[in-house]
């Protein structure tokens, strides 16, 4: 019973509306990681952490089973809650510097802030094992949740890492309340 966007793709820039290519170094790089779902592992070191049922990264750009978010805020915090493994972000949006380089997490390191009505979050210093879509450690995520009816938001996710692609891409979806 959710009202999906049927666009058929997610993505606005580039405007060809695909992912652009990875970089020979991502190549590389993603010939070493655990398999994809399904297969056989010789250890729990080769399954990915989705297998695993630890996490499917962050953002979460999934859609229908399980892709239903919770946004609270108080004063000095935002926390964004997503049901799909119960991952809880909790967003300082205080003007607290980011982590030092060297203090990697699986879900990186956020630090949000207000432009106008907009809520934005930069996220960087994520694990080897945490980064998204087999980016490198070093891949900066800039979120944008913008109110744009009052059962709306639209959520926007720029991914710049040019140690896995050729160029920054954006992804867009509308998250629509749901009663309950």
């Amino acid at each position: 019973e959710r009202e999906l966007d049927n666009r058929t793709s997610l993505i606005v820039d580039p405007p060809s509306g695909r992912i652009p290519p990875v970089t020979e170094e991502a190549r590389a790089r993603r010939r070493n990681q655990p398999r994809p779902t399904g297969g056989r592992a010789d250890s729990h070191e080769r399954r990915s952490l989705l297998d695993r049922c630890i996490s499917y990264g962050v953002p979460n750009l999934l859609a229908g089973y399980n892709a239903y978010f919770q946004i609270a805020q108080s004063a000095d915090h935002v926390v964004i809650f997503q049901e799909l493994i119960h991952d809880a972000r909790v967003i300082p949006i205080d003007g607290t510097p980011h982590l030092d380089d060297s203090v990697r997490q699986l879900h990186g390191d956020s630090r949000g802030h207000w432009e106008g009505d907009t809520l934005v979050v930069e996220t960087t210093n994520y694990s080897s094992r945490g980064s998204y879509r087999g980016a490198s450690e070093n891949v900066r995520v800039v979120e944008r949740f913008t109110r744009v009816a009052p059962d709306t938001i639209q959520y926007g996710v720029t991914f710049d890492d040019p140690d896995t692609w050729t160029q920054p891409w954006t992804a867009r979806i509308f998250m629509r309340s749901a009663p309950g």
